[in-house]
């Protein structure tokens, strides 16, 4: 395997989850008897650019279908980080009727339509057949391609550069990285601004967030590793953001290397020097993770058996990803955990991939009065302890996981 970046050979190994179906391949009934392809979970530290990744062993085309069940809508808080990135963008950038804003990987459309709100031109590109036809529904034009180069020199050729493109949590989904930020240079008018949010590594690392680690994720970025990746490919990364989603995540700004009235924020020297005393940027920083992850796993496992044995329920909540590669990591099957709530009525009635746990809605909780509720998406953990509220009712409790086993 070669770094999807610089090409070199890749040696290093940060972790190995053995093997895991893809963790958004929700199952059908008549599908739990049918046989289900696992693919490796080892991720790899480039000894060279430092970039953390893991092998195209499903290809993006096959994870990202008509089938894909992950919409984006169904957190509250993420609605509202969402509304705030859009008033924050229109007041430092200009952003109004006469631009125009590109989102790759828009999704349902739970971003764009705050733009639209405020009668800004927008489109989406969003490969995902599924999300893609709810955000028309929601009037917001979207393209169901994947993209790169060829995508955006079409749009040139059409006149449609954007004034501003984003993407939130869509960097570390693309396999040839190249190839995507060169598009993003080509999509981009002359004085326009780049924002991409995505996972913090150093947040990975620091807080065991290994269950972020699963097949649709390629890269696991720092800011040492974009900037690089933005360079190269002719644009500069002006300024970040550090915010509290998803565990801890970057919001960088970038522009076109020509465009120098746009002036570095200190705060990208400031956060490169950070992550350089830590040690991104050495073999070292990566090398004992492994036993952390070891840990989480006996440690969820032995709580679980002693619930078992106790006679106690266990239910967990949400169908998220990072809660299928725990799961399946640990091998959790649905004799330990009952059953899964997810608010999404686009992963009801289906089953988790692997463990072939039942996805269901909240009235179970409520029904089945669990005397604990693992969080498995534990970055939404207050949102959701405040909707389960009600469980202290029959004295049950809450149990999360990463970045370590804790009972609340």
């Amino acid at each position: 395997m070669n770094c999807r970046f610089c090409r070199n050979n890749l040696e290093l190994e940060f972790v190995d989850l053995v093997n895991s179906p893809p963790s958004n391949s929700y199952l059908r009934f008549e599908q739990l008897n049918e046989p289900e392809v696992y693919y490796p979970l080892r991720v790899f530290v480039c000894e060279q650019c430092f970039l953390v990744q893991l092998d195209e062993y499903k290809k993006a085309s096959e994870i990202f279908d008509e089938s894909y069940a992950y919409f984006s809508s169904f957190s509250t808080s993420w609605l509202e980080h969402s509304k705030k990135y859009v008033e924050m963008m229109c007041a430092r950038f200009g952003i109004n009727e006469d631009s125009q804003v590109i989102e790759i990987a828009s999704n349902d459309g739970y971003l764009l339509q705050y733009f639209k709100e405020k009668n800004v031109p927008v489109f989406g590109v969003e490969p995902t057949l599924s999300t893609a036809a709810a955000a028309r529904k929601k009037g917001i034009e979207t393209l169901t391609e994947f993209f790169g180069v060829a995508l955006a020199e079409r749009l040139r050729s059409e006149n449609r550069q954007a004034d501003l493109v984003l993407g939130n949590n869509v960097l570390a989904h693309v396999p040839d990285i190249n190839d995507f930020v060169a598009g993003l240079k080509i999509a981009l008018k002359d004085d326009g601004v780049i924002t991409m949010e995505f996972p913090h590594v150093v947040q990975l690392v620091e807080s065991n967030q290994f269950d972020t680690i699963y097949h649709e994720h390629f890269s696991y970025l720092s800011l040492f590793s974009v900037r690089n990746i933005f360079e190269l490919n002719g644009l500069t990364v002006f300024d970040v953001e550090e915010l509290p989603t998803h565990g801890g995540s970057l919001r960088i700004f970038a522009r076109h290397f020509e465009n120098r009235g746009l002036e570095i924020n200190q705060r990208v020297a400031d956060l490169l020097g950070r992550e350089t005393a830590a040690g991104v940027n050495s073999a070292g920083y990566y090398l004992d993770f492994q036993p952390k992850v070891e840990r989480i796993k006996a440690d969820l496992i032995l709580f679980l058996l002693e619930q078992k044995q106790a006679g106690k329920k266990v239910a967990a909540y949400g169908a998220a990803a990072k809660g299928n590669t725990l799961l399946n990591y640990c091998g959790v099957r649905k004799d330990l955990i009952s059953f899964v709530v997810d608010a999404s009525p686009h992963k009801q009635g289906l089953f988790l991939p692997g463990s072939h746990i039942p996805i269901v809605d909240e009235s179970s909780i409520k029904n089945e009065k669990p005397d604990f509720v693992l969080v498995l998406p534990w970055n939404i953990k207050d949102e959701i302890f405040e909707q389960l509220s009600y469980i202290k009712e029959w004295d049950g409790k809450f149990v999360t996981a990463i970045p370590r086993l804790e009972i609340l």
